[in-house]
C-alpha cells in the first residue's frame, strides 16, 4: 500500500518540532521557520485536519536569553531557563500563527500529570474544546517545575509527542528533525547508508540501527524516536520522521508524499479502541494491581489478575475493567462473565483445564481488545 493510500483517512495529526528545527541550528527561534510551519498547519486545518503541536526549544532559548552556560548536571539553571525560554517560545509561535488568523494555546505537562486520572480527564476535555474552537494546542514538558531531572520524566519530547498522540487518538505523528529519517547506518559516518522508507515492525534489527543524540541543544536521538514509534504503533497511530529542511514538509508528508521514514500501524486498532471507549458497557471485570500495571504496559489481561466479573455479559461484549474502584480500561473479553468467574485468579494453564476447548487464548482479554482510559 502506498503512502497516499495509507494516509488517506488521517484526521488528527500531532506535529513534533525539535529544538534544532526551531532554531535552524542556532540558539534563537527562527521567525521564518515558525511562519512556514504555521502556514502549513493553516493549510491542513483548511483541509479539515485537526492539528496539535509538541514544541521543543525552551531550555536552549532560555539559556541564550539569560546568557547562561550551565554545567552538565546544573539542573536549577536549566529549569530557570525553561521558564524564560517557554515564554519567548510561545510568543514567537503566537506571532507566527496570528499571521494566519489562528489562535494557539500553551499546555505544559509532566509524566505525573499522565499518571493522575482526574488530571488527564480534564486535559482531554481541554484538548477537545480547543480543537472544537479551531485553536492549536502547543505542548511542552513542564521542565521549570519537574521534580525529576530535565529529560528524565518523558525522556524527551519525542516520547512526549508519542504519548500525546496515543492518548489523543491521533491518526499520525510527524516528528520533524535535523535528520531525513531512519537510515540503515549513521549517514554522517557511512556514505553507503540508505534511507529506510517504511517500517512495518520494530524488530531488534531496527532498534540496533538507532544511534545516539544529535545536536547539542536537543535531547532526542534516533533511539527516542524508535521508542516513540513503538508507543504509536501500539496505539494504532502511524508515525513519520522527516527533515524540517524539506520544502513544505508538513503538508506534503501528511498528504502522502514519499518523505522520510513512515512507521505503519494497524488503523483497525484505533477504530476499535475508539468504539470501545464510546460504547455502553455490559458489565465489569475487577482486577488486581499487578494486572493493572500489565494493562498500562499495553499487555493482555490474564485470568490470574482477575478478582471477579460483575454483571452478565457474553464473550466479545464491551465491559469496564476496574482496579480498586477506578475504571482503567474498557475491553472485549474472549469469555463471558460466567466463564470469567470460573477461571478468575488462575494461571492460564489451570484455567485451560477448567474451560477446556472453549479456552482458545491464554488471555482473558487480549491487548488488541483493550482500550486504556485516560
Amino acid at each position: 500500500m502506498g503512502r497516499k493510500e495509507l494516509l488517506a483517512n488521517v484526521e488528527r495529526v500531532v506535529i513534533k518540532v525539535g529544538t534544532s528545527s526551531i532554531t535552524q541550528g542556532g540558539s534563537t527561534p527562527s521567525e521564518q521557520f515558525m511562519d512556514i510551519v504555521a502556514g502549513q498547519i493553516a493549510e491542513l486545518k483548511k483541509a479539515g485536519k485537526e492539528v496539535l503541536i509538541v514544541s521543543s526549544g525552551a531550555v536552549g532559548i532560555g539559556l541564550k536569553a539569560m546568557n547562561a552556560t550551565p554545567k552538565p548536571n546544573e539542573i536549577p539553571i536549566k529549569q530557570a531557563a525553561a521558564s524564560v525560554g517557554q515564554g519567548i517560545l510561545m510568543q514567537k509561535w503566537n506571532d507566527s500563527f496570528q499571521k494566519f488568523g489562528i489562535h494557539v494555546a500553551q499546555i505544559l505537562i509532566s509524566m505525573d500529570d499522565y499518571s493522575n486520572r482526574d488530571t488527564v480527564l480534564n486535559l482531554n476535555n481541554t484538548i477537545s474544546t480547543l480543537l472544537k474552537y479551531d485553536v492549536v494546542p502547543i505542548f511542552n514538558e513542564n521542565d521549570a517545575i519537574c521534580i525529576k531531572e530535565i529529560g528524565a520524566a518523558f525522556g524527551d519530547n519525542d516520547t512526549l509527542s508519542a504519548v500525546i498522540a496515543s492518548r489523543a487518538d491521533a491518526d499520525l505523528l510527524v516528528i520533524l528533525s535535523d535528520v531525513s529519517g531512519l537510515y540503515t547506518a549513521n549517514p554522517n559516518e557511512d556514505p553507503d547508508a540508505k534511507l529506510i522508507d517504511t517500517v512495518e515492525a520494530i524488530t531488534p534489527e531496527i532498534e540496533e540501527i538507532a544511534g545516539g543524540p544529535g545536536t547539542k541543544l536537543g535531547t532526542g536521538g534516533m533511539k527516542t524516536k524508535i521508542k516513540a514509534a513503538k508507543i504509536c504503533q501500539d496505539a494504532g497511530c502511524m508515525m513519520i520522521i522527516a527533515s524540517s529542511s524539506e520544502s513544505d514538509v508538513i503538508t506534503r508528508t501528511v498528504n502522502g508524499d514519499d518523505i522520510g521514514t513512515i512507521f505503519t500501524a494497524d488503523a483497525a486498532i484505533t477504530k476499535k479502541r475508539r468504539w470501545m471507549k464510546s460504547a455502553k458497557s455490559n458489565g465489569k471485570i475487577v482486577i488486581d494491581e499487578g494486572a493493572m500495571k500489565a494493562l498500562l504496559a499495553h499487555k493482555s489481561l490474564l485470568p490470574v489478575g482477575i478478582k471477579f466479573a460483575e454483571g452478565t455479559f457474553d464473550a466479545g461484549e464491551v465491559v469496564d475493567i476496574e482496579c480498586a474502584g477506578v475504571p482503567v480500561a474498557k475491553g472485549c473479553p474472549d469469555y463471558g462473565s460466567e466463564d470469567i468467574n470460573r477461571i478468575r485468579g488462575m494461571r492460564s494453564d489451570v484455567a485451560k483445564n477448567v474451560l477446556g476447548a472453549k479456552m482458545k487464548y491464554k488471555d482473558a482479554v487480549r491487548s488488541e481488545n483493550i482500550a486504556l482510559l485516560p
